[in-house]
C-alpha cells in the first residue's frame, strides 16, 4: 500500500509540474487550445498507464516530460485539421498574432522552432524527436528563427517574449485532479485499448471535477516552460551565482568602436538562460560549456543595418572544462550551419591567452558580408567575439583580431585567468579545422554560390563509393577497388531551386590508398586517362584549368565537355586531389546558366586537400 501511495504522488508531482508546458507547446503547435488540452490529458493518461517505465527516467531532466510530449503532440494533431484561431474570442489578440505566425511555418520549422524554445531540446535530441537528420535539423531551425522573428517584427532576442501571451491562457486553465487521471490510466491498463481510456476521460472530464491552477500571482511564461532558473536541461548550465563574471568584464561600445571603427551602441547584454540561446552568427547551443559556473553574452549595433558585433564569455570549473568548451565552440563555427554561409579561413592565433583562432567566413545573402568569429581561452575562461562587416573577410580579420585580444584582457580581471594579450599577437593561415561526422569530406559550409540562384546548399549522407558520379567517361575512376578503403561519396544540390537540370549538382568521393606512392599512381593513371581523352572517346574535349604538385600534396582541375547529339553538349568541372595517401575526386555538373565561377571551383578543390588530411 505504502508503494502505491508514494507512485501515485511521484505521478501527482509529476503531473503538476509539467501540464501548464505540455499544453502552452501543444496549443502552439496546433493553434488549438481545446484540440490541446484533450491531447495533454489523453498523455498523461497513457503515462500513468506506463508509469513504472516512466518512472526510471531521470527526473533530475526532462526525460520524463520528452516521453510524454510525441504523444500529446501526435494526439493533438489527429484532433484539429485548422487553427481554431477565429473562433475562440478568449484568446487575446497578442496570442493569436503569435499562433499565426508560428502557422506559417512548415510543420517540421514549427516543431523544431517549439523543441528548441518552449522545449529547450538540444540539437541532437531535437533531430531525433522530429525524425530527420542533425543537419537538416539545424536548416529546419535556423529558417524557422529567422521567418519567425521577421513576421513578427522582433528582434531574436525577443523571441521568448512573443509566447508570453499564450503562457498567460494556459495558466488560467482548469485541470482534472491527478487522481481522476490515474483512475482512467489504471482501466486503460487494464483493458489495454486506448477507447476504454478515452471513455473513462470522457466520462470523468465531463462529471466536472476540476481543480483551478494554485498560483493566485499573474503567471508568467518562466512558469511554464523549461528556461526557469531550475532547469538541468543539457542546454542550459548551472551557473554559480557567485562568480563575480559581470557585465563590467565584456567589451563596451567604446572597445568596439576602437578596434572596428565607427560608433557603436549595446543591443543586449545576458546570461542568455531566455530566448533561443543562439546569439552570435552560426551558434549552435546555448553555452560551450553546458556545466559553466557563470556565462554572459552581449551585442552591438553599428552604422548600418547589416553591420553587427557581439561576445560571449564562459568560466568553467576547470582549465581542462575550459578546454573542451573551447573546442566545442570553434566547432560551431568551423562548420557553420547557417545557409549560404561559407568558409574562408581559418588562422591560429598566438600571444591571445593560452589558444585563440580565427575562423572567417563568407554571408553571400545580399548584402554580400565577411562574418569573423575568434574564440580564445584565458585559463578557465573561454570568450568568442563575432563581427559582421561589409568586405572581405581577409580584411575584416585584423579588427576582429584586436578585438579579440580586447576581450581576452577584460577577461584577465577574473579569478581562474590564464595567459592575457600580449602587445601585437601573431597569426598564421592553418588548415580547417575537423568538423562533423565526416571530416575528411566537404561539407555544406565549404561549397561556394553558383550563378543565378540564391539558395543554401545541401548535402546527401555519405555512403560507400560503390557507384562514383564524381568521376567522368573519360576517366571513370573506381574508389571501391582492391586496395582502397574508407571510401566515401556524397552529392550536393540545391533543393530548394526551381527549373534546374536533374544532373546538376556537385559530387565528392573520397577513398585512401594506404601509401602515398599507391595514391600518387592513381591520380598519375586520371592524369592520363584525361589527358588521352580525346582519341578514346570521341566527342570529348578536355581543358586543364591547374596543375601542381607539392610534396605529397597534388592538385588537378579540368573542365571537360562532352557531346551528347550533333547539337547539345554538356560540360563539367573536375578535380582530384591527393593528400598523402587519400584521394578526393570532385565533379560539378551546372544547369544552363546556373554554373559555379571556374576559380572558385579550383579553390574547392584545394579545400578537399585540406579535408583529406582527417579522413
Amino acid at each position: 500500500m505504502g508503494t502505491q501511495l508514494s507512485e501515485h504522488r511521484a505521478f501527482e508531482t509529476f503531473y503538476k509540474d509539467v501540464r501548464g508546458r505540455l499544453l502552452l507547446q501543444t496549443w502552439a503547435l496546433t493553434g488549438d487550445l481545446s484540440a490541446a488540452q484533450k491531447a495533454v490529458r489523453d498523455a498523461l493518461v497513457i503515462a500513468w498507464h506506463h508509469w513504472r517505465k516512466v518512472r526510471r527516467l531521470d527526473p533530475a531532466t526532462s526525460a520524463r516530460e520528452d516521453w510524454v510530449r510525441p504523444l500529446a503532440w501526435s494526439r493533438a494533431q489527429r484532433r484539429h485539421s485548422v487553427p481554431h484561431l477565429h473562433r475562440d474570442k478568449s484568446v487575446p489578440a497578442e496570442a493569436k498574432a503569435t499562433l499565426a505566425a508560428l502557422h506559417k511555418l512548415p510543420l517540421n520549422q514549427r516543431k523544431a522552432l517549439l523543441l528548441a524554445t518552449l522545449g529547450d531540446l538540444p540539437l541532437d535530441q531535437l533531430a531525433r524527436e522530429i525524425g530527420i537528420t542533425q543537419p537538416r535539423a539545424e536548416r529546419e531551425l535556423q529558417a524557422a528563427l529567422t521567418t519567425y522573428a521577421a513576421t513578427l517584427g522582433v528582434p531574436l532576442e525577443d523571441l521568448m517574449a512573443t509566447f508570453e501571451p499564450l503562457a498567460e491562457v494556459v495558466a488560467r486553465q482548469r485541470w482534472p485532479r491527478g487522481s481522476i487521471l490515474t483512475r482512467a490510466g489504471s482501466a486503460r491498463r487494464r483493458t489495454h485499448t486506448l477507447a476504454g481510456a478515452l471513455v473513462a476521460v470522457a466520462t470523468l472530464v465531463g462529471s466536472g471535477y476540476f481543480v483551478a491552477n494554485q498560483a493566485d500571482a499573474r503567471p508568467r511564461l518562466e512558469a511554464l516552460s523549461l528556461h526557469d532558473e531550475g532547469s538541468s536541461s543539457a542546454a542550459t548550465a548551472s551557473l554559480d551565482s557567485s562568480y563575480p563574471l559581470s557585465a563590467a568584464d565584456l567589451l563596451s561600445g567604446d572597445d568596439v568602436g576602437a578596434d572596428l571603427g565607427g560608433r557603436w551602441s549595446t543591443e543586449i547584454t545576458s546570461d542568455n538562460k531566455r530566448g533561443t540561446g543562439l546569439v552570435l552568427p552560426c551558434q549552435q547551443g546555448r553555452y560551450a560549456d553546458p556545466h559553466a559556473k557563470a556565462a554572459l553574452v552581449r551585442t552591438f549595433t553599428g552604422k548600418g543595418k547589416h553591420v553587427t558585433a557581439g561576445q560571449s564569455a564562459e568560466a568553467s570549473a576547470s582549465a581542462t572544462a575550459a578546454k573542451a568548451a573551447y573546442a566545442r565552440a570553434l566547432q560551431w563555427y568551423a562548420g557553420c550551419v547557417d545557409p549560404r554561409v561559407q568558409l574562408m579561413y581559418t588562422r591560429d592565433v598566438r600571444g591571445i591567452g593560452d589558444e585563440a583562432t580565427l575562423v572567417g567566413l563568407r554571408d553571400w545573402d545580399d548584402p554580400v558580408r565577411a562574418v569573423v568569429i575568434g574564440v580564445a581561452r584565458t585559463g578557465s575562461i573561454t570568450t568568442s567575439v563575432a563581427t559582421t562587416l561589409p568586405g572581405t573577410t581577409k580584411a575584416a580579420m585584423p579588427r576582429t583580431t584586436e578585438l579579440l585580444g580586447a576581450a581576452v584582457q577584460h577577461a584577465c580581471t577574473l579569478p581562474g585567468h590564464g595567459d592575457c594579450t600580449e602587445d601585437e599577437p601573431r597569426t598564421k593561415d592553418v588548415p580547417p579545422i575537423a568538423v562533423g561526422k565526416y571530416p575528411g569530406l566537404l561539407g555544406e559550409v565549404d561549397l561556394p554560390p553558383v550563378r543565378g540562384v540564391a539558395k543554401p546548399w545541401a548535402g546527401t549522407v555519405p555512403v560507400a563509393a560503390k557507384s562514383n558520379l564524381a568521376a567522368t567517361r573519360c576517366d571513370n575512376a573506381d574508389f571501391h577497388a582492391k586496395g582502397v578503403s574508407g571510401d566515401l561519396t556524397r552529392t550536393f544540390v540545391i533543393p530548394t531551386a526551381k527549373n534546374l537540370a536533374p544532373a546538376f549538382g556537385l559530387t565528392e568521393t573520397v577513398g585512401d590508398l594506404g601509401k602515398a606512392k599507391a595514391a600518387a599512381s592513381f591520380v598519375a593513371d586520371i592524369r592520363h586517362r584525361l589527358a588521352t581523352c580525346g582519341d578514346r572517346e570521341l566527342g570529348s574535349h578536355v581543358t586543364p584549368l591547374r596543375s601542381e604538385s607539392r610534396g605529397e600534396r597534388q592538385i588537378d582541375v579540368w573542365r571537360v565537355v562532352v557531346e551528347t547529339t550533333k547539337t547539345d553538349t554538356v560540360t563539367y568541372l573536375m578535380a582530384v586531389a591527393r593528400q598523402g595517401s587519400a584521394v578526393a575526386q570532385l565533379g560539378f555538373v551546372p544547369s544552363g546558366t546556373v554554373d559555379m565561377d571556374p576559380a572558385a571551383f579550383v579553390a574547392l578543390a584545394d579545400r578537399a586537400a585540406d579535408r583529406l588530411a582527417h579522413l
